[in-house]
């Protein structure tokens, strides 16, 4: 098993034009979706709380672009994702359009939004985790990179969970839009399950594309 170097410098030519592009069209294709969704939002404090992951990643991956370039897979998925939260920001995930529609066809108890909302949570981060530990670890090839891998979503969810407590104990009933618990006193349960579905299913769905991913930003593959 051979190690990876923490740090990584593409050649220039190592992706087509196309492919250098594509961060930088997301990135202003989440910037105006954000910008927008600020106007009219349900209720601004949610939209705060839900957007700020946007709010905090989007610049990061701006700055470290050159040192640490992120594969147009990851970049595709963290952009899906953020268009995810940031709807979910405007009208509130127990609230949004698309949700009630699913709802109401499938005749469910409640809108599933949420639902869709968390296994986002596990199958995108999976694939931003496998890509760190697969360029700044020595997992590479190792059976434990899928493991560890779901086991850091689930750690994440886990501590997305704690700030909705952390939420819920300081804004009291405030709070119950960004909770969108919806009346099921198993929504916490259901939301890591949810995140350990997601990234389960990413790491089978997308673990060999995510490698040629890789192999065009001149990485060395994960295991296939």
């Amino acid at each position: 098993m051979s190690a990876i170097h923490p740090t990584f410098n593409p050649a220039p030519d190592a992706q087509p034009a196309s492919g250098r592009r594509l961060p930088a069209v997301l990135a202003l294709a989440v910037t105006a979706a954000l910008t927008v969704s600020a106007f009219g939002a349900a209720d601004p404090t949610t939209w705060v709380l839900e957007t700020v992951w946007v709010m905090l990643g989007l610049p990061l991956v701006i700055l470290l672009r050159k040192r640490f370039p992120l594969s147009g897979l990851l970049c595709g998925l963290l952009a899906a994702h953020a268009t995810v939260l940031i709807v979910g920001g405007h009208y509130t995930y127990a609230e949004v359009p698309a949700g009630d529609w699913v709802r109401d066809w499938f005749g469910l108890e409640r809108n599933p939004y949420d639902r869709f909302g968390h296994l986002m949570q596990g199958f995108v981060p999976a694939i931003l985790v496998r890509e760190l530990l697969v360029r700044t670890s020595p997992l590479r090839g190792s059976r434990w990179l899928a493991p560890l891998t779901v086991c850091a979503c689930l750690a994440f969810s886990a501590v997305f969970e704690m700030l909705e407590w952390l939420a819920a104990v300081t804004g009291g009933q405030a709070a119950d839009a960004f909770l969108a618990t919806q009346g099921d006193v198993w929504d916490t349960q259901w939301d890591m399950f949810c995140a350990l579905i997601g990234a389960t299913c990413s790491l089978l769905l997308l673990s060999r594309l995510h490698d040629r991913a890789l192999t065009r930003l001149a990485l060395p593959a994960g295991p296939a």
